[in-house]
């Protein structure tokens, strides 16, 4: 049990040199908030896995973490603090690695590989091949596939929920907000049809997997009080009907889902059966969409 304290301690002086908050550490880690604090409070302990992602996010040695080795080497986060300030963590050696480091770029290239291909015909051979650099590496980051489709998800919710924030904060009213969101969640780009794609895998995926269900009702919970709130700061403002804001939400999140569906569903590019071809764009989506909300919502 004392081990277990002192590698929470040791991930806190972690999470202390990165100088950020607890959640956005899990965030960089592509970890369960919930997990990171219960791990840090004892009640549940590190996997090696997350200990290894700890370790990269941090600079430091997964051996110190653990207790042992890499003693006596400052830590690169703590160069520029203070030594009251920030603990003396040992870093770990290392060339220049990707942006971000190697958990991140195995979760970005596994998305990216799963828009392409879908979930199930991705090998771990084909993200090691992405990320130049082998399996045994990806296995140390993530031990399974189970675990890879949870990070890439959690990431896309984390990279979604992160874009609304900063839409909504640039908004002037409730209104605005509510067509922001609208555009954010229309796939007009390639990045957007790229997490779209992701969320149709994990559709289907969450309907066989509890972990991946679980994550499912945690976004879509998160997503809807998002446009709910938005809606009641309408009503308040007097720039929408006086709806119930949570059943309102649900409506126009299960339109979004529905249209978005159709516009990946459709053919894109030119020649036969393209576009023009009866399908449904992302213009289509996004004009229905605020047409929804002009004769519905609007006062």
């Amino acid at each position: 049990m004392q081990q277990h304290e002192e590698v929470a301690q040791r991930v806190r002086e972690v999470i202390g040199a990165a100088r950020c908050s607890q959640r956005e550490f899990a965030r960089r880690i592509v970890m369960d908030p919930s997990k990171l604090s219960r791990s840090l409070r004892g009640t549940r302990r590190f996997t090696v896995a997350e200990l290894a992602r700890i370790a990269d996010a941090g600079s430091v040695d997964a051996g110190w973490l653990l207790g042992s080795g890499a003693d006596g080497h400052p830590a690169a986060a703590a160069e520029h603090t203070t030594p009251s300030a920030t603990p003396a963590v040992p870093a770990a050696p290392r060339g220049a690695g990707p942006e971000g480091g190697r958990p991140l770029q195995i979760v970005r290239e596994t998305v990216r590989l799963i828009a392409r291909h879908g979930f199930h015909a991705v090998r771990v051979s084909d993200i090691a091949d992405a990320c130049g650099t082998s399996t045994a590496a990806i296995h140390y980051h993530f031990p399974g596939r189970a675990e890879l489709l949870e990070a890439a998800v959690r990431w896309c919710m984390d990279e979604d929920t992160a874009r609304r924030s900063a839409r909504i904060a640039e908004a002037d009213s409730a209104a605005d907000e509510l067509r922001q969101l609208i555009e954010l969640q229309t796939p007009t780009t390639p990045r957007r049809r790229e997490q779209w794609t992701v969320w149709l895998d994990l559709w289907a995926e969450a309907a066989r997997s509890t972990a991946i269900g679980r994550l499912h009702v945690e976004y879509y919970r998160q997503w809807r009080t998002t446009v709910a709130d938005v809606l009641a700061r309408g009503i308040a403002q007097g720039v929408f009907r006086d709806v119930d804001p949570e059943f309102s939400a649900l409506r126009l999140t299960a339109m979004i889902d529905g249209l978005a569906a159709q516009v990946l569903a459709s053919p894109t590019g030119e020649g036969p059966g393209a576009p023009d071809g009866g399908g449904t764009s992302a213009d289509d989506m996004h004009t229905a969409l605020l047409a929804y909300v002009d004769t519905e919502l609007s006062a």
